[in-house]
């Protein structure tokens, strides 16, 4: 077998190790200069009046769901198509996940059938930015007025992506940004809280600070849990956000000599469409075939990771118990024929032309 192509893989070199140092040097470890230094930072980014570094973006859906007061007895539409962690950070809180389809081009939710959704009982809705591109803000922050329920963005893959020239995270009541080891800038793990409001940033460093508005006290006003950053994190994160320019670049290099290569298997092998109103960071270059599975295992047999999308929540098994009503034929054709190529910014051109060619050679062109 040829060397091995992953589909994703993150940026780590020198840049990461002279951060680590400032580490090194400093001794501190936990929450100290360079975690302000990186929240600093992804306000910048994001315009956010706001950030709140955690320990992973699971954490801090939690803890904008609490900030908001959400819990027994509430429902929160999600969509569909998602991470599981979309879902499971409203059962963590207490609160009841209501599935939504979502729009056959986007793959985002769909703000009609959120509105359908919407009753007594509803005190949220969680859009998610998916795979590099933003959901219709403007339709979802609409409905979310109306009915005087709050959106809280889950933007765990949308480092670096805008809605109208606005940075997604940042758009509704709060939002989170995530920085796992696969997203388009990492710190390992961590996560980010962005929100304008000055009490639900507070509720949320008290919910990862046991409950204390600051450290290295003993006495403890609120309920709270450790969902503490680390200095490493930081450093790493400082050191990727030096990068993110060139990483958005390069992915929407890749995403382009896709296109270009492979526009003659549109019949078969069509591009995910993105829309005019995102500004995109292809986090993934992604595909709708019918023949998915067949060209996943040609690919590869030849040493070519693929990826496939995220399975549809209303058939996870972990929600086989739940109560769960619509129809979601969309998201699973969604599913059935997505298949995310090669991504890395590490992908050299050679590699890139390597994955094309087995594509052609799959559909016989």
């Amino acid at each position: 077998m040829k060397d091995f192509i992953p589909q994703i893989e993150p940026w780590i070199d020198e840049e990461e190790r002279t951060q680590l140092n400032r580490v090194i040097d400093s001794t501190y470890v936990t929450e100290h200069n360079l975690t302000k230094e990186f929240e600093e930072r992804i306000k910048d980014l994001s315009g956010a009046r706001y950030a709140v570094a955690v320990t992973n973006g699971t954490a801090a859906l939690y803890c904008c769901l609490k900030a908001l007061g959400i819990g027994p007895g509430d429902e929160v539409i999600v969509p569909n198509m998602t991470f599981v962690a979309t879902s499971n950070a409203v059962i963590m809180a207490g609160a009841k996940p209501v599935f939504c389809e979502v729009l056959e081009d986007t793959f985002c939710i769909d703000p009609d059938k959120m509105e359908s959704l919407v009753n007594k009982n509803t005190k949220a809705v969680m859009p998610v930015h998916l795979y590099g591109q933003s959901a219709d803000m403007d339709s979802i922050l609409a409905v979310a007025n109306k009915h005087s329920i709050k959106v809280i963005e889950d933007a765990a893959q949308g480092v670096g992506v805008k809605y109208k020239n606005k940075h997604v995270g940042a758009l509704g009541d709060c939002g989170i940004l995530s920085f796992y080891g696969n997203k388009t800038i990492t710190c390992g793990e961590g996560g980010v809280i962005l929100t304008d409001d000055k009490n639900i940033k507070q509720e949320c460093y008290r919910l990862k600070n046991h409950g204390r508005d600051k450290k290295g006290i003993f006495k403890h006003d609120h309920i709270g849990y450790n969902f503490s950053f680390t200095e490493m994190q930081a450093a790493i994160g400082i050191a990727q956000m030096n990068k993110l320019n060139r990483i958005i670049s390069k992915k929407a290099d890749i995403q382009k000599i896709y296109h270009k290569e492979l526009i003659e298997l549109k019949d078969v092998f069509t591009p995910a469409h993105i829309s005019e109103d995102s500004t995109p960071v292809f986090w993934f270059t992604s595909y709708l075939t019918d023949r998915k599975q067949e060209l996943q295992s040609f690919l590869y047999e030849k040493g070519i990771q693929t990826r496939d999308f995220f399975y549809p929540l209303h058939l996870q098994p972990c929600y086989s118990n739940m109560e769960i009503k619509g129809d979601f034929s969309i998201s699973e054709k969604i599913y059935d024929n997505g298949i995310s190529l090669p991504s890395a910014y590490n992908l050299t051109i050679e590699n890139q032309y390597r994955i094309i060619e087995a594509v052609k050679e799959f559909y016989g062109r």
